[in-house]
């Protein structure tokens, strides 16, 4: 057993409400312009090293992208949620232009440059295409005229995006986004007995060091693999939905958690299967 830790560096790629997958709509009636994306605060990994399987540099290579995606879709909330504009032009490609660009802002590297031919290459190409599958699937919503808050906000976007590269991945990976099970607002989301035990026995003990990843060779499935939880913290964009005052309804239609800033808001959880 080991643990990886990342650095408490700046890396603002954001994350987001992961409990906001089930959403209630607004009223077609009621225009809303909201920006309900949640950046998480950042805590970097560590420099990857161009071409290598190896497992920890893949595992933090798929949750640098993710990240890297939800950034995008929480910096354009307002523009999603424009109920004035149909056509945005916020399509798969762009979003996955810029991507890249927080992609390699944060990790100093090319996605092109990584041989397509070894793990790396064809698992991070299989996240990149669910990317641009899930964002070009919701052009309807996306450029609705008349409705303001579209609910395409990260949690989902990165829900979908990990569903897809689940089916391109095969048996080979799965990338999910968990939390404490306080924090859980969607069934889906809900930690496996490992991802629960590094939530309560690493993740929220008062000395476990911020932006501290934890990741280990153990069964998943029924089957062996690595496995990798990275921690991401509520930052203050996300405390409109997340914080205070507690109970009370948010724009998603669920009640606020009560959370503070740098409070453990999210997990993501990699498993790249042997």
């Amino acid at each position: 057993m080991r643990t990886m830790a990342g650095p408490s560096s700046k890396a603002n790629l954001g994350g987001m409400m992961m409990a906001m997958s089930r959403l209630r709509f607004i009223r077609p009636g009621i225009f809303v312009i909201v920006i309900v994306a949640c950046a998480f605060g950042g805590y970097g990994f560590r420099p990857l090293h161009g071409q290598t399987n190896d497992d920890v540099v893949v595992a933090e290579s798929l949750a640098a992208m993710l990240r890297a995606g939800r950034t995008v879709i929480s910096l354009h909330q307002t523009e999603i949620n424009d109920p004035n504009v149909g056509d945005k032009g916020f399509t798969g490609a762009k979003v996955l232009a810029e991507a890249v660009q927080g992609y390699k802002k944060s990790t100093g590297v090319d996605p092109s440059s990584i041989d397509p031919s070894t793990r790396h290459g064809r698992l991070l190409r299989a996240q990149m295409d669910s990317i641009v599958e899930v964002v070009d699937a919701n052009q309807a919503t996306i450029n609705k005229k008349g409705l303001g808050f579209k609910a395409f906000i990260p949690a989902t976007f990165g829900r979908l995006v990990n569903e897809a590269f689940s089916r391109r991945a095969g048996s080979d990976a799965e990338v999910k986004v968990t939390a404490p099970s306080a924090l859980v607002r969607n069934l889906k989301a809900r930690a496996d007995a490992w991802e629960q035990k590094v939530i309560t026995e690493k993740f929220m003990l008062p000395t476990w060091p911020k932006g501290k990843d934890f990741s280990e060779i153990t069964a998943s499935k029924g089957r062996k693999a690595f496995r990798m939880a990275v921690p991401e913290y509520y930052a203050a964009s996300c405390l409109s939905c997340h914080g205070g005052p507690k109970g009370e309804i948010d724009v998603t239609g669920y009640p606020k958690e009560g959370g503070g800033e740098g409070d453990l808001g999210g997990v993501i959880s990699i498993s790249l299967y042997r």
